[in-house]
């Protein structure tokens, strides 16, 4: 049995000049005893063994990146397996070269949780790492002193302090744990494996902590479980914003209450300027009832669904009232709702642009939602577009039967599922019936595609120009359809 002795501090240089000089002499992983020090194992060695010098013959070993990549983050953890996990590994890969690719694999499986594990670690040393400044606050060479204080569950100091160089490289700093210490100058990055004991520390910046987290917390998204996963408990010891979390807890309930009640009463501030305008401009004699007109002035006080309340204005449909096509889309968006018309925003202008590459002019077509006013959910300054539910479709389908009636179009588009949904009351995917002409009730006829805005949501940049050259088909089969029947 050969044994080695490895100070186990998450060197990776270390294990390796070991394991290669073993693995080069032929040693199998089961001949080899593996212990760091201050181990349970090495109290029972009668003396301590060193690693073995590589062999004067020895064969060349060959391992592929993403072992090295795994083994780096591997030695950092602290279970004392660690080291013949890898060795297994090491031995294994000369035989089978995509062993790692084997996830049921039980050694790959255990490496890849101890991975996890590391990482994760190294992730909270980022996220919950507190600097606090020391002494006069400036240094011998002028820069501003801290110190830091953080209890790791594995020995991920070296593997971490390279960061903190480079997010902190103008002040001087120092962290301390239980298992090594990294501190920066300016000039030099040193890192030691010996243990430390936790400072007395505390200053101003503390309040700030803890004034910003307040601030932030937000009780109405409280979830428990959730927090304490994220953000554990032993840690909490050590985050002067931490000592808040059981109060903001306790008092969630009442927070929610509080901040209902001071919830919004009145809309944006450019909706009230939209509709002062509005009440300056001269008014326009009243339509005569049964016209397109009048239909319009009414479908502009809408208020047959609660959408009208967020809305900024009513978005009706617009073009000649004897258009032989209507395309229907889903509802207004953000620019359709300050304008007043449908299709001027960016799916507005897909479809400019597969109207033109059909030689159709949209000044002949009548262009229409199924839904009139724009459902959104307010993010800071943007206004995010929601997809209008069902309710809400079957409110709105008043309106657009009576376009239907006013216009009579010998075509009809319907652009999406929604507008497919207004129309017939079918709930069916868009593929099975995209591209066809399907006959409806009074000689009219539907054809199907997709709403423009669905192409603009494509992220993959090969299938988004597939597809609207797809969608300009579909608008060019329109106009030739159209153009025969004429």
């Amino acid at each position: 049995m050969r044994r080695v002795l490895l100070k186990g501090r998450g060197d990776l240089d270390e294990w390796r000049d070991a394991a290669r000089a073993l693995a080069c002499a032929g040693i199998s992983p089961e001949d080899i005893e593996w212990c760091e020090e201050g181990g349970e194992k090495q109290l029972f060695w009668e003396h301590d063994v060193l690693p073995p010098q590589p062999a004067s013959t020895s064969r060349p070993m060959t391992v592929p990146p993403a072992f090295v990549e795994l083994a780096a983050a591997v030695v950092c953890h602290t279970d004392p397996a660690r080291f013949s996990l890898l060795y297994r590994l090491l031995w294994r890969l000369q035989a089978d070269k995509h062993l790692l690719d084997v996830a049921s694999d039980g050694d790959v499986s255990v490496a890849r949780l101890m991975e996890k594990s590391v990482r994760r670690d190294a992730h909270k040393m980022t996220a919950f790492l507190r600097f606090k400044e020391v002494g006069s606050g400036i240094s011998i060479n002028g820069r501003r002193k801290f110190l830091a204080w953080f209890e790791p569950d594995h020995h991920i100091v070296v593997r971490k302090a390279p960061f903190f160089q480079r997010r902190f490289n103008d002040m001087d700093w120092v962290i301390l744990t239980p298992k090594g210490s990294a501190s920066w100058d300016g000039v030099k990055l040193t890192v030691s494996h010996e243990p430390c004991t936790k400072p007395d520390l505390s200053d101003p910046a503390d309040e700030l902590w803890r004034t910003y987290f307040a601030n932030i917390f937000n009780p109405a998204r409280l979830k428990v479980k959730a927090m304490q996963a994220e953000m554990p408990k032993k840690y909490w010891k050590n985050m002067p914003e931490a000592e808040l979390i059981p109060d903001l807890i306790a008092n969630a309930e009442q927070r929610v209450l509080a901040m209902a009640r001071r919830e919004a009463t009145v809309p944006p501030a450019f909706h009230g300027r939209l509709k002062a305008a509005a009440q300056n401009l001269p008014s326009a004699p009243s339509a005569v009832a049964g016209t397109w007109e009048a239909l319009r002035e009414q479908a502009a006080a809408c208020s047959r669904c609660p959408l009208h309340a967020k809305a900024t204005q009513t978005v009706f449909g617009e073009g000649p009232q004897d258009a032989e096509i209507m395309f229907v889309g889903e509802q207004p968006g953000d620019q359709e709702d300050l304008a007043g018309r449908p299709f001027v925003g960016p799916a507005g202008r897909v479809f400019d642009e597969a109207l033109s590459a059909a030689g159709m002019d949209r000044a002949r077509l009548y262009v229409t939602n199924a839904v009139k006013h724009f459902k959104y959910e307010p993010r800071g300054k943007r206004r995010i577009h929601q997809r209008p539910s069902r309710g809400e479709v079957e409110h709105c389908r008043w309106w657009l039967d009576r376009e239907l009636e006013q216009v009579k179009p010998k075509l009809v588009v319907a652009m999406g599922a929604t507008a497919l949904f207004a129309l017939t009351g079918l709930q069916q995917k868009l593929e099975e019936i995209r591209g066809e002409f399907i006959e409806l009730e009074g000689g009219r006829r539907l054809f199907v595609t997709v709403h423009p805005s669905y192409l603009l949501r494509l992220p993959d940049g090969d299938m988004r120009r597939k597809e609207v050259e797809r969608f300009r088909r579909d608008i060019a089969r329109i106009g030739a359809e159209l153009a025969s029947s004429g």
